[in-house]
């Protein structure tokens, strides 16, 4: 790998591993809607949001970090009231309990209107139109969360890019392949990875603060428990399940704590890592062997997210705990073949484990994506592989890897229509 490849690879990283407080689909929407409220720059009277179902449907049901609140107007609410779009991912940052009692005020004075946005082909849609005293203000943001494609003054065009939206926008992609990924990993000098130890910290600091609280379904809290400890006992695989759930535990449920977010997801974060830093510390691995593993596991889940779009109808987990089984694989000793042959056993476990919205249930289908990548890793470390002539496995790992992302990215488009149905149809608020 030449040095321009390689550096081209660390940008690609630094773009999409990135701090972000609370659910990255209904922050992005208030990082619109702040965006928007600095344009007009007044409190707006009316907010009006325009959606696509791929967002609506990843907001409905999350908490909204350092409110007690869930779902989309509080978080649009608090965008044009006090988000700053300098912060990106983490716009909500200075929340205040004065903040959200304004908040309230504006929800409950019906100024906010959420639609679902026809006629697009968009995934990742979201449009903001803010209005106050005459004047007018307009943003979208769409390919990526943080990807401002449009803004607009008093229907005057400020800034237009809406022709290159790619559902990559936030940044060009990288020719990867499996190997290419592994080689990455294994080889770049030390001192251009270390970053990524930033995302052990953040998440496994949220793991421990949901410890010591009560946070959504509290999964892992449960885990840590004594009647799992006399089922499971204290074990690196319990522990790799009660750490990696329980951030997403304090995530999901709206705490107000950053966490190391991929690929546009902090649970794809959260998953990409925990599971690699546990089994790293259980096995006393070195600064370098845990940081390269993490490399590997956060450029695997930047991989298959390529391909497959930073929404679908497929759970972010599927592709995340794939990203931390060949981190783990790797730990374990494993070379490239083996890492190669975890992913085949992930990709033929996992695949079509649906997405229906961000919501604290979220950790629960983590748990299950990291205990089948640990027994995916171990199942390769034994020398055994998912073969071609099963399902849609071929012998070719980056061909079963886009066999995954096509069934996520267009298979189950029909599927990710009926899951929005069947949500609006019961929430409160339909678009």
């Amino acid at each position: 790998m030449n040095e321009a490849e390689r550096l081209e690879i660390i940008a690609l990283m630094q773009r999409e591993v990135v701090p972000a407080m609370g659910c990255t689909e209904p922050i992005a929407v208030a990082l619109c809607v702040a965006r928007a409220a600095e344009i007009l720059g007044e409190r707006p009277g009316n907010i009006t949001v325009d959606l696509s179902a791929n967002i609506l449907k990843n907001a409905m049901g999350v908490g909204i970090p350092g409110t007690g609140m869930t779902g989309l107007p509080v978080a649009i609410a608090l965008g044009a009231i006090i988000g700053k779009s300098s912060y990106r991912l983490e716009v909500l940052r200075d929340v205040t309990p004065e903040a959200v009692a304004e908040a309230r005020s504006m929800i409950a004075e019906k100024r906010i209107e959420i639609r679902l946005k026809k006629g697009i082909t968009e995934k990742l849609y979201i449009e903001a139109t803010l209005a106050a005293g005459g004047h007018t203000a307009r943003v979208i943001i769409a390919g990526g969360h943080t990807s401002i494609v449009y803004e607009e003054s008093d229907g005057a065009s400020l800034l237009d890019r809406r022709s290159q939206v790619t559902e990559q926008t936030e940044g060009e992609t990288v020719d990867l392949t499996l190997r290419k990924v592994w080689d990455f990993a294994t080889t770049a000098p030390l001192s251009e990875l270390r970053f990524i130890l930033e995302a052990r910290r953040l998440n496994k600091s949220i793991a421990e603060q949901s410890f010591a609280g009560h946070f959504g379904h509290a999964v892992g809290r449960t885990l840590q428990s004594e009647r799992q400890r006399s089922m499971m006992g204290d074990s690196p695989f319990s522990r790799i399940l009660s750490y990696t759930s329980a951030a997403c535990d304090a995530r999901m449920a709206g705490a107000a704590i950053p966490v190391m977010s991929n690929s546009g997801s902090g649970n794809q974060g959260i998953a990409a890592t925990l599971p690699v830093v546990v089994y790293a510390e259980e096995i006393f691995a070195s600064e370098e062997q845990t940081t390269r593993a993490l490399i590997l596991s956060h450029l695997t889940v930047i991989y298959i997210k390529q391909s497959l779009g930073r929404l679908s109808a497929l759970c972010g987990c599927v592709v995340a705990a794939t990203g931390s089984a060949c981190g783990l694989c790797y730990l374990m000793g494993g070379d490239y073949e083996r890492v190669a042959a975890t992913t085949k056993n992930m990709i033929a476990n996992l695949t079509g484990m649906i997405c229906d919205g961000a919501k604290p249930s979220c950790s629960m289908k983590v748990t299950s994506g990291v205990s089948t990548a640990m027994i995916s890793a171990m199942m390769a470390m034994e020398g055994h592989c998912v073969t071609s002539v099963e399902g849609i496995i071929d012998d070719d790992v980056d061909k079963s890897i886009h066999n995954l992302t096509s069934i996520g990215h267009d298979g189950m488009n029909e599927t990710d229509r009926l899951i929005l149905k069947i949500m609006t149809e019961k929430q409160s608020v339909t678009p």
